[in-house]
C-alpha cells in the first residue's frame, strides 16, 4: 500500500466514526423522546379517566337536584 492509500484509508475510517458518534447521537435522541411521549400518554390517560369520573359525578349530581330535562 501506498501513502496515498493509506491516507485515504484513514479519512474513510475518520468519516465512519464521525458518522457512527451521529447515529448514536440520533439514537439517543429518539429514546428519549420516546419517553418523552410514553409520559404523555400515560398524562393524557389519566386526565381522560379524571374527566369520566367527573361527568359521572356531574351527572349524579344534577339527577339529585332534579336539574336533567328528562
Amino acid at each position: 500500500m501506498t501513502d496515498t492509500d493509506n491516507d485515504t484509508d484513514n479519512i474513510v475510517l475518520e468519516h465512519l466514526r464521525h458518522i457512527c458518534g451521529a447515529i448514536d447521537d440520533v439514537r439517543d435522541d429518539i429514546r428519549e423522546i420516546k419517553q418523552r411521549v410514553g409520559n404523555l400518554e400515560n398524562q393524557y390517560a389519566n386526565m381522560s379517566n379524571r374527566l369520566d369520573r367527573m361527568d359521572v359525578r356531574i351527572e349524579r349530581i344534577e339527577r339529585r337536584l332534579d336539574l336533567t330535562d328528562a
